[in-house]
């Protein structure tokens, strides 16, 4: 058992709880990694477009410009070498035919230009380049829409009437629903190929946690790609050295318990039976005891950890139970033990951890927090709710430690300086508490408390309200 140090410092404030800072945003690979392709593909797609947009204002404005001033011209040397009798049936059929209105041009018409952007100002210089610079384009006139050219036969004006589907302009909305479905069809590509990467690193993070938490994990698929394959394999098989090194450890401590304590419960029965003083009967008695006590502390801390259960335990229920057996304990050799355990705490963790972690606690409490005044043993244990933790608090009068002495008493085989001048145990204690409170998420916090002695604080995280196990 982890015992502190003889020197006694003066009070100092016990750590703070846990700090509630600001929450940030966590992802894992999956977003991680779909954001970055996202990006990339934005970027990607605005570059596209720009280079789209550059090709219509060019090129394919040159070429728009050409094909309506070829029509332009055709239609008016139809009309011109047409006799005049034929001129009806030819207007009818360009109209029927090639959605091609000529219509009169007035003075009166009401005119709406096209609109201002770099591909149609290019579209409009390139038609009065090529029918001359009295021509004019315009959007819509009299409020009808289509792309209307001017052009004349003689003194008479006309206007060719171009429809706007028939030249497959795209409006902004046909852009923008490409741009949207392009955009979507990556998005969706990037999500099943990123899927494709993380799922086998999801499935790998999900044994190990099994792993961590004493359970036996499902074995991973040994296929896929070759990397993939690899690093399963290689898993599955470290999965299966590390539960046969975890029987051959729990064989090998079962026999060395059995082979010490035999021979020592027969050197305690020859003790008993031979003639010497009672000095040095309770001096063999005690040196036998101890190495029992650090045979338990081997065996304690080499015992697996639980399972944790699927829903909460009752821990007021299972501390009263521990505190009834732990009292009896504390009073028979003189010391107290008073509790303050409030009703119906919950919390993710082994019913035996639990004990084991309490009971330690206490024990090293009963060894090394005697008061001064009278050399007992005076204990507190108390148990609530902070926030989102349940915190169980064990107090004694004894001596306090040295904050700089925390980590190392925390660690196994390390004892304060008491334990080297005829203090018992391993070392093992406070180590064990540390171990069995990692696998869940919990902490062990030691502090002297004022005016003397050492304050033990567990904090495990607040089981949601439920089903009790």
């Amino acid at each position: 058992m982890n015992e502190p140090t003889g020197n006694r410092p003066g009070g100092f404030a016990q750590p703070p709880a846990f700090k509630s800072g600001r929450r940030r945003i966590r992802l894992g690979l999956f977003g991680r990694s779909f954001l970055l392709i996202a990006c990339l593909m934005l970027v990607s797609l605005g570059a596209w477009l720009q280079i789209v947009f550059n090709i219509e204002e060019g090129p394919g404005a040159k070429q728009l410009a050409q094909r309506l001033a070829t029509t332009v011209t055709i239609t008016r040397s139809a009309l011109i070498y047409a006799p005049a009798k034929v001129r009806p049936a030819l207007l009818l059929d360009l109209a029927t035919k090639e959605s091609l209105r000529v219509q009169p041009r007035a003075t009166d018409d009401v005119l709406e230009p096209l609109p201002h952007s770099t591909y149609w100002h290019n579209i409009s210089d390139e038609i009065r380049l090529l029918l001359g610079s009295q021509t004019l384009v315009m959007w819509a006139v009299n409020q009808v829409p289509g792309i209307w050219i001017s052009f004349h036969i003689g003194d008479e004006q006309y206007w060719l009437v171009f429809d706007r589907d028939q030249l497959r302009l795209a409006s902004g909305r046909d852009w923008l629903g490409w741009v949207a479905a392009s955009l979507l069809l990556a998005l969706l590509g990037a999500a099943i190929s990123v899927r494709f990467i993380s799922q086998p690193l999801s499935q790998l993070a999900n044994v190990a946690r099994q792993l961590a938490h004493g359970q036996t994990p499902t074995p991973l698929p040994e296929k896929g790609p070759d990397e993939i394959r690899d690093m399963n394999m290689a898993f599955n098989r470290m999965v299966r050295d590390l539960q046969q090194a975890e029987a051959d450890r729990e064989l090998m401590l079962a026999g060395i318990s059995h082979d010490l304590r035999t021979p020592l419960s027969r050197i305690r029965l020859e003790v008993e039976m031979t003639s010497m003083s009672d000095e040095a009967r309770q001096a063999i008695d005690e040196d036998l005891a101890q190495i029992t006590h650090s045979i338990g502390q081997l065996m304690e801390y080499a015992r697996p950890i639980g399972l944790v259960p699927e829903h909460g335990i009752d821990v007021s229920r299972v501390l009263q139970e521990l505190t009834e057996r732990e009292r009896n304990h504390t009073e028979a050799m003189g010391g107290t033990l008073r509790t303050n355990i409030a009703p119906g705490l919950r919390a993710h963790i082994s019913a035996n951890d639990l004990k084991r972690i309490v009971s330690n606690l206490i024990e090293n409490a009963r060894r090394y927090g005697r008061s001064t005044a009278d050399d007992q043993a005076h204990i507190q244990m108390g148990a609530h709710y902070e926030g989102k933790l349940l915190v169980i608090t064990i107090e004694d009068e004894g001596s306090g430690i040295l904050p700089t002495d925390v980590p190392r008493l925390l660690r196994p085989f390390a004892r304060g300086e008491s334990a080297r001048t005829g203090g018992s145990g391993a070392g093992l204690g406070l180590a064990i508490v540390e171990r069995l409170l990692s696998q869940v998420g919990g902490k062990l916090a030691l502090s002297s408390r004022v005016p003397s002695g050492l304050v033990a604080r567990i904090e495990l995280p607040r089981s949601a309200t439920g089903q009790l196990a």
